[in-house]
């Protein structure tokens, strides 16, 4: 538990830094780099985004992820109660899992391994619970494939919650 909490220290710092970069290339309103199906692209600042949850995802994934959110999403989760309103919009930062070369019982981020969108739009996305999905790998989308096992792995799991997996950190 000790070294979780200490990954977690890493990964706050980490995006704390990153919020002050430059917002990555290819991201906002470049629709060549829209996902398939949903047209969801990677929104321009997200870096500077509110952190909502990280999260330490076991193998085979091996993954140390962070979700951030914009102002809507921010509001809706201290407000406490799904469904969140249209404009929310949440991405997910994930990276390989290494072992920090200062402190080695510390789990630090490792290599991108992708960026992830969700955009609530309850008329554009009715057919998705009110969501559009993006996935992204060095800020190109992934292909249709694995964008249609996006709503069916939320809905099959989080239905109950909005579609929505993260829940705020206390």
């Amino acid at each position: 538990m000790r070294r979780f909490g200490i990954a977690l220290a890493g990964l706050a710092a980490i995006l704390a830094a990153e919020a002050c970069a430059t917002r990555e290339a290819g991201a906002g309103s470049d629709t060549t780099n829209a996902s398939p199906i949903y047209g969801v692209t990677i929104p321009a600042g997200y870096r500077g985004w509110e952190l909502i949850a990280p999260a330490l995802e076991a193998d085979p994934l091996n993954e140390l992820r962070a979700v951030v959110g914009n102002s809507v999403a921010i509001e809706a989760y201290r407000a406490g109660t799904p469904p969140f309103p249209d404009g929310t919009v949440l991405v997910k930062l994930a990276w390989r899992r290494a072992q920090s070369p200062e402190f080695e019982p510390a789990s630090v981020p490792g290599a991108a391994t992708t960026v992830q969108v969700m955009v609530k739009d309850s008329k554009k996305y009715a057919a998705t619970g009110g969501w559009g999905f993006g996935r992204f790998v060095d800020g190109k989308p992934v292909d249709e494939a694995q964008h249609q096992t996006c709503f069916a792995c939320h809905e099959a799991r989080v239905r109950r919650h909005d579609y929505v997996f993260t829940r705020l950190a206390p």
